[in-house]
């Protein structure tokens, strides 16, 4: 009751910043800036685990961004949804346009000064939309915003499950800019997961092997949007999850989704809201090496 009477009286009366704690403010500009207003980039963990897929972040994982983020996953910071939601949102939209033939490089979507909530964000006609879809909802299936699946402890102590909340969020703001999309929680852990905050990358990968698994009827669920043609017609699945750190959920979650998918449709892509600040600066070339600010190590 008290989360409930919290979110009521955050709608009448003033409140911090969920980023930087300024008061009279639900997000100030400058973390709303930061946290979507930059367009979202193709980043990789180092090390990468097998089996990772394409995966596109809004925002590095510090300061404003990192504050929201866990907010609204550690201390019910519920109204915060909205704002990371615009945030996976634009992740989404660059990974659904990504295509492993060629390089893709997400538009940057530039907000205006003004914006703080995401229901203000102006969002040029230039922005990248998925194969398979059109702008005002024409055309093709809609994006399926699969989320990575919590664990059923951590969701019964945080009161919510703050993945879903946010993918749904998400979804919400795909549709409102013109692009069809729903939350397909098709995927569960098939057992008890270790926490993995005290983990090591190898660790976690261990921990995740074989870790997660399709629902009951999941298969048929997901092939019934999926068997109009995809991705030209039907819809276009994208793996979703607030963070990444060390890749090991994304990868396990990918490996899951496919065993539902013929071979020819298993390039399924990611979004997170936040990963690593350095997974956004290190990216590798043809030759293996690492370009890291402009230059090569």
């Amino acid at each position: 009751m008290r989360q409930w009477w919290e979110e009521i009286a955050g709608l009448v009366l003033p409140v911090d910043c969920a980023g930087c704690g300024r008061p009279r403010t639900r997000l100030c500009e400058g973390c709303a800036q930061a946290l979507y207003g930059s367009g979202a980039q193709r980043v990789r963990p180092v090390p990468e685990p097998p089996g990772l897929p394409p995966v596109f972040a809004a925002a590095p994982y510090a300061n404003g961004p990192r504050a929201v983020l866990l907010g609204h996953k550690e201390r019910g910071a519920l109204p915060s949804a909205r704002p990371l939601g615009a945030a996976l949102a634009e992740a989404v939209r660059a990974a659904a346009a990504f295509r492993p033939a060629s390089v893709v490089r997400p538009a940057s979507v530039v907000h205006p000064a003004s914006v703080v909530r995401p229901a203000s964000v102006v969002r040029p006609a230039s922005v990248v939309r998925a194969a398979g879809t059109t702008a005002r909802g024409g055309g093709g299936g809609p994006l399926l915003l699969v989320p990575v699946p919590s664990a059923r402890r951590a969701v019964r102590a945080r009161g919510h499950d703050p993945g879903r909340r946010i993918a749904t969020a998400a979804a919400a703001e795909l549709r409102r800019t013109g692009t069809p999309a729903r939350v397909l929680p098709v995927l569960r852990q098939r057992g008890r997961v270790a926490d993995q905050a005290a983990l090591t990358a190898a660790e976690r990968l261990d921990n995740m092997a074989g870790a997660l698994e399709l629902v009951p009827g999941g298969g048929r669920l997901l092939d019934g949007w999926l068997r109009d043609g995809w991705p030209r017609e039907g819809g276009r699945p994208v793996l979703v999850d607030d963070l990444m750190t060390t890749g090991a959920s994304l990868a396990e979650a990918a490996r899951a989704l496919a065993t539902a998918l013929p071979a020819g449709r298993r390039g399924i892509p990611a979004a997170v809201v936040c990963a690593p600040a350095m997974s956004f600066e290190l990216n590798r070339n043809g030759r293996g090496t690492c370009i890291v600010a402009g230059g090569e190590s």
